[in-house]
């Protein structure tokens, strides 16, 4: 059988034969749909990009119906379970997982780049007194292009990978400063003593010049939330950063643009809004009357249902586990016991189950995060840092892939046919033009209207016009006819001011004379 797709236009009756490759039709083949040789040629609609798939990627894999996501072919649940974030990002970087000695220089050259850039602590001092820590992120990315020229030399495989060690190993550095100078403490170094996760904790609670010893159960909580947030196939922000990658933009600002995507509540703050949702609730005994608003419309599930998985996030039972361990060294969150009954109500719920409502990454993240003591507005910014790995794998895929382009989508447009420009003096205040009896042409230091017999009625014919039955005022009188503008009005007082002049400096001579004068002054110019 072969990899083909026959279409039959019913608007012609021509028949097309267009190639499956990897169960996909290219959208580029559907332009030989034609009506005719004026006709551009059939595009696909696809809003969000639902079902149209924007490249080939050999990086992450995910099989929403079944609860599968695999990074290079790696279950997420091994990864979780017996690897660290470092390993794995040098895995999405490189394809392969790395022999100790690789991994251990790949940590030296990832713990080289912590430090943030001279002058960074003044550029935080020119931010708002209490900002939002994901602006400040996307803001402090962009900024290191200025630190890093050399960055834009996208091509060198040298300066291409040092500018990624830069944004992996300094951007934990950059969320912690940045949290730290609004909450007005003294920020801390970088030591390059501590694991990736446990220097971020240390750099986010220690104090400056005394060790910072972190808690081996949060630390390992953390680095396991890190592995599980380090790559998601193609989401908003991937797709920001392959985007603007496609430009041949550097990839820190591809990066600030990929953050910057993040930030926004349907991607990196879903976290919070479960928390959010969970405190509205308040107590189990309210969960009945919740799920009852919800069903009604009255009201979203947070933290249940997915885009890409129909069945239970992978991820979400990983954290769930996760939780458990966190919860005995913090003590138990309040709305732990929310999350847990709410879980179990509307697993057990057909309305949820027959729509494929299961319990996401972040319906148990946020409350993780909340009992370290992270404020609830840098969840995206814990989202962020691990998933810098995934963007810039990604980045780099797109950056060597030979069928890459300049991201260009088409649109379909329903606006106005062709029509022609009229001034904005013709136009009323509700932006609508004017009749063509309402116009008010300026003309010289006059307004000039339509006389009822159509002809412009202005300064020569005054009198007619102020004896006519339906006559209108003009600018000299009491109603403006049409207000001149500042620039109008500097014009024609520079203009009086100029012939004063001239009238003074002209001999009281005969009429011709002074034409003749007039005309000598002229040419002399």
């Amino acid at each position: 059988m072969a990899d083909t797709l026959t279409i039959t236009d019913n608007r012609t009756g021509r028949t097309y034969e267009l190639p499956i490759t990897h169960g996909t039709v290219r959208a580029g083949d559907l332009r030989k749909i034609k009506t005719g040789d004026d006709d551009f040629g059939l595009i696909s609609y696809d809003p969000a990009l639902v079902n149209t798939a924007l490249c080939t990627s050999r990086i992450t894999y995910i099989d929403g119906a079944r609860g599968i996501l695999r990074y290079r072919g790696y279950p997420i649940e091994q990864l979780a379970e017996d690897s660290t974030y470092l390993e794995v990002s040098y895995l999405l970087l490189n394809g392969e997982l790395p022999p100790r000695a690789q991994l251990a220089e790949y940590t030296r050259a990832i713990d080289a780049h912590r430090a943030a850039p001279d002058g960074f602590e003044q550029l935080l001092d020119g931010f708002a007194k209490h900002p939002y820590p994901m602006g400040v992120l996307t803001a402090s990315v962009a900024a290191l292009s200025t630190y890093h020229p050399e960055s834009r030399q996208i091509f060198d495989e040298a300066a291409r990978r040092e500018a990624m060690y830069t944004l992996i190993g300094v951007v934990p550095t950059l969320a912690a400063y940045a949290e730290r100078h609004r909450s007005g403490r003294a920020l801390v170094p970088p030591d390059p003593s501590l694991s990736f996760p446990g220097n971020f904790l240390a750099m986010l609670f220690g104090e400056p010049g005394k060790p910072y010893n972190p808690q081996p159960v949060l630390e390992r909580a953390l680095d396991l939330l890190f592995v599980l947030h380090a790559d998601h196939e193609q989401n908003c922000s991937t797709f920001a950063m392959r985007a603007v990658g496609s430009s041949h933009a550097d990839p820190f600002n591809s990066a600030a643009a990929a953050v910057a995507a993040l930030s926004g509540p349907l991607h990196g703050g879903a976290n919070e809004a479960v928390l959010q949702m969970l405190a509205e609730i308040g107590s189990i005994s309210h969960i009945p009357e919740f799920i009852t608003r919800v069903k009604a419309g009255d009201g979203r599930l947070m933290g249940f249902g997915h885009r890409v998985y129909k069945s239970y996030d992978p991820r979400a039972k990983i954290i769930k586990r996760t939780a458990d361990e966190v919860f005995e060294i913090t003590g138990k969150n309040p709305l732990l016991e929310i999350a847990l009954e709410l879980e179990r109500i509307a697993l057990q719920d057909d309305y949820f189950v027959s729509r494929r409502l299961y319990p996401n990454v972040d319906f148990y993240s946020g409350l993780i995060y909340q009992a370290m003591r992270i404020p609830t507005d840098m969840f995206p910014v814990l989202f962020a840092i691990p998933r810098m790995s995934g963007w810039l794998a990604q980045w780099e895929e797109m950056l060597l892939d030979p069928e890459t382009k300049i991201a260009r989508p088409r649109q379909v447009y329903l606006g106005p046919d062709r029509r022609d420009y009229v001034p904005p003096l013709h136009h009323d205040r509700a932006g609508k033009e004017r009749p063509e009896a309402e116009r008010a042409i300026v003309h010289g230091l006059h307004a000039v209207r339509p006389g009822a017999d159509g002809q412009r009625v202005g300064r020569d014919s005054r009198r007619e016009h102020a004896a006519h039955p339906d006559r209108r005022p003009l600018r000299h009188e009491a109603v403006p006819a049409v207000p001149l503008r500042r620039s109008q009005r500097r014009r024609f007082e520079h203009r009086d001011a100029a012939r004063t002049r001239t009238r003074a400096a002209t001999p009281q001579v005969a009429v011709h004379d002074r034409a003749r004068l007039l005309r000598r002054r002229r040419s002399a110019r």
